[in-house]
């Protein structure tokens, strides 16, 4: 058997990059959406995403399309999953790479100011979508869930400072369950990911709760 590279032996493939950008806004956990103006499925809701250019690597990639197409300018973004059957673009075989980052609402719902083709979907109520998006988001979210207990992942969603009931109600969201309160706390001390920061919240009608903050 020869080893010989014949071009009529490998038709062309393209490979592009999606962005799951996930948030809890509203104490749901929602994700951004692209609406698509151009075929295929026009008219469609879909990750934000785009081919990798032949001159870039895939991380610059998804680098561009995170300022060009979700309208941020910097996120932490983690390389989640490879989509690659071979219908799931009808336009020709493409391979596309997954990417994942969990991003403050804040900086969301400003990009979707700026944009009226964006959009912001809670996971329990999202509309259909394009390709195999899906099954990407669902990928990603299953993997944010497990991720939760063993790495501070969260935080990502919190400001520098923060109450043990801010830090629950985004495991709540993101889970999409009740936590028994003591038990959670507990567990989150007992990780040694936080510390007191000696401030406590301002206002409110009753004692104010104790501020924490991540530790160095």
């Amino acid at each position: 058997m020869s080893d010989a590279y014949d071009p009529a032996d490998f038709p062309p493939l393209a490979v592009t990059v999606d962005l799951v950008l996930m948030t809890v806004h509203e104490g749901r956990l929602a994700v951004l959406l692209q609406h698509r103006s151009e075929p295929p499925h026009k008219g469609e809701w879909a990750l934000p995403g785009g081919f990798v250019r032949i001159d870039e690597s895939l991380d610059a990639a998804a680098r561009r399309i995170l300022v060009d197409k979700a309208g941020l300018g910097d996120a932490w973004l983690e390389q989640l999953f490879s989509f690659g059957d071979p219908g799931r673009d009808p336009r020709m075989r493409i391979v596309t790479i997954a990417y994942f980052a969990l991003v403050p609402a804040a900086d969301l719902t400003a990009a979707l100011e700026d944009n009226d083709e964006l959009t912001l979907a809670p996971l329990d109520a999202l509309p259909a979508l394009a390709f195999d998006h899906a099954a990407i988001v669902d990928h990603a979210a299953a993997r944010l869930r497990g991720k939760l207990d063993y790495a501070p992942i969260a935080f990502a969603l919190l400001p520098p400072l923060f109450t043990l009931r801010a830090l629950q109600d985004v495991h709540e969201a993101i889970l999409g369950t009740n936590l028994n309160k003591p038990a959670f706390r507990r567990r989150m001390l007992d990780k040694g990911w936080i510390e007191g920061s000696g401030e406590r919240e301002e206002g409110g009608a009753f004692r104010p709760a104790e501020l924490f903050r991540i530790k160095p």
